[in-house]
C-alpha cells in the first residue's frame, strides 16, 4: 500500500559554488541533520510523523547566495524548522560561506509554497 506523504524535508544547495560532489553531499547532510534536529526540538509529534512516513527528503538548487538567503528569510517568517549551513572554510570554500539550507520536516503543502518552483538538484 503506497504511503501518502504529508510531511517532507527540503534541502537547498547552492550550485554557483561548483563544489565537488563530496563537498556538496556533505553540506546537504549538514542541512538535513540540522533542520531535523531543530524540528525534533520544536515539535516531536511532527518529527515522529515525518519519520513514520519514511522521512521524505527532496534536494533542490539555487544559483546564488542571494537566493539562498532570501529563501531562509521566507522560511523563517513561516516559522518552519530550518538550518542555514555556513561553511568553516577548511577545504574548498572560503570561511563563512552560506552553502545550504535545510527546511523542515513540516507539512508538504507549506514547504511547497516556498520551494515548489525550485529545480531538483
Amino acid at each position: 500500500m503506497p504511503v501518502d506523504f504529508t510531511m517532507k524535508q527540503v534541502i537547498v544547495v547552492r550550485k554557483d559554488l561548483h563544489m565537488d560532489v563530496g563537498k556538496l553531499v556533505s553540506q546537504a547532510c549538514h542541512a538535513c541533520l540540522g533542520a531535523s534536529e531543530e524540528a525534533k526540538k520544536r515539535d516531536l509529534k511532527v518529527w515522529k510523523m515525518w519519520r513514520r512516513e519514511g522521512a521524505k527528503k527532496v534536494v533542490v538548487k539555487v544559483d546564488s547566495v542571494e537566493e539562498l538567503l532570501a529563501l531562509d528569510k521566507r522560511v523563517g517568517r513561516l516559522h518552519l524548522p530550518k538550518a542555514l549551513i555556513v561553511d568553516r572554510g577548511l577545504t574548498q570554500i572560503p570561511p563563512n560561506t552560506p552553502t545550504a539550507l535545510g527546511i523542515g520536516p513540516g507539512k508538504s503543502s507549506i514547504i511547497d509554497a516556498v520551494t515548489g518552483e525550485l529545480k531538483l538538484l
